[in-house]
């Protein structure tokens, strides 16, 4: 459901949750617009989506930002071995979405929570619908990664455990432009330096689903939306994938962005987003009938 368009500016309500993983911060505008759940990348915090909260994207659907483990306002994990990998920090937002009794959901992800939000796909029946940025949906192990990622000494950052300043500063820049002028630094220097080098470990031992896989057999509506001047993922990755669901019939390209498209232009990702909502719901209503014709 669309909610109609409040008049006054929406009011995000903050709140911890208890997880096998730790404790985690969430964000939820409420109200009954169908949930949209945004996970964001590595070394930062549900605060790089100010301007989807701050926008009719929070008006018309029910927000959520989770701060996960090892970011932001949430806890460490407490065992970082098993709770910083895909399959873990997919779990912890599996068990938040039960905690919230979110039955259907939309799910935005970026960068790393791309990846996490994939293998929550592959793995909870909640997922209505899945967007995803900077993360190409790769098979598992090094040559996967290698396939759908651009090789380069700056994409070694995000494996790095200990930053420095001058690291957090370059990590911020490739991630965001100069637009961000030190907006995130606090978030990265905050996080916990295991959970880059315990999840880029994961993703190459290939741990959690097939992740190209899971999209090419999605049975819900999928997108891609990336900036046009993307620097770590390889764009040409998204044409060979075959996916039936794939919204708008191809990935989705925003000029003037580079990784982070929703804080670079928010008007053109927001709108893609809310064009994206409205089509998952049509086929929420088509599975809806489709249930009531087999009962």
């Amino acid at each position: 459901m669309r909610s109609s368009d409040r008049s006054h500016p929406v009011r995000a309500r903050t709140f911890s949750i208890p997880t096998r993983c730790g404790a985690v911060v969430v964000t939820d505008v409420g109200g009954s617009g169908f949930p949209l759940l945004l996970i964001h990348g590595s070394s930062y915090s549900a605060r790089v989506f100010e301007k989807q909260f701050d926008s009719e994207l929070a008006r018309h659907w029910r927000l959520i930002a989770v701060d996960l483990p090892g970011h932001g306002r949430s806890e460490d994990a407490a065992d970082p071995q098993s709770g910083y990998t895909v399959s873990g920090l997919a779990d912890c937002l599996a068990e938040v979405l039960r905690r919230c009794r979110l039955s259907r959901v939309v799910v935005y992800g970026w960068s790393l929570g791309g990846h996490v939000a994939i293998e929550l796909l592959a793995r909870n029946a909640a997922i209505a619908g899945l967007v995803c940025g900077g993360a190409p949906p790769v098979q598992g192990g090094f040559l996967g990664m290698l396939k759908g990622f651009s090789p380069s000494f700056d994409l070694l950052l995000a494996s790095k455990q200990t930053f420095t300043p001058r690291d957090a500063e370059r990590f911020e820049r490739l991630c965001f432009g100069r637009r961000s002028d030190g907006r995130f630094r606090d978030d990265i220097l905050r996080s916990d330096g295991r959970m880059r080098a315990i999840f880029t470990q994961s993703m190459m031992r290939g741990d959690g689903t097939d992740q190209r896989r899971a999209i090419e057999t999605a049975e819900v509506p999928v997108a891609f939306v990336n900036g046009a001047d993307e620097p770590f993922v390889r764009l040409g990755y998204f044409d060979g994938l075959s996916v039936p669901m794939l919204h708008g019939g191809e990935p989705q390209l925003i000029e003037g962005a580079g990784h982070a498209p929703f804080w670079e232009q928010p008007e053109a990702f927001n709108a893609f987003v809310d064009r994206f909502m409205l089509s998952v719901m049509e086929n929420e209503v088509r599975r809806k009938k489709r249930r009531v014709a087999r009962a």
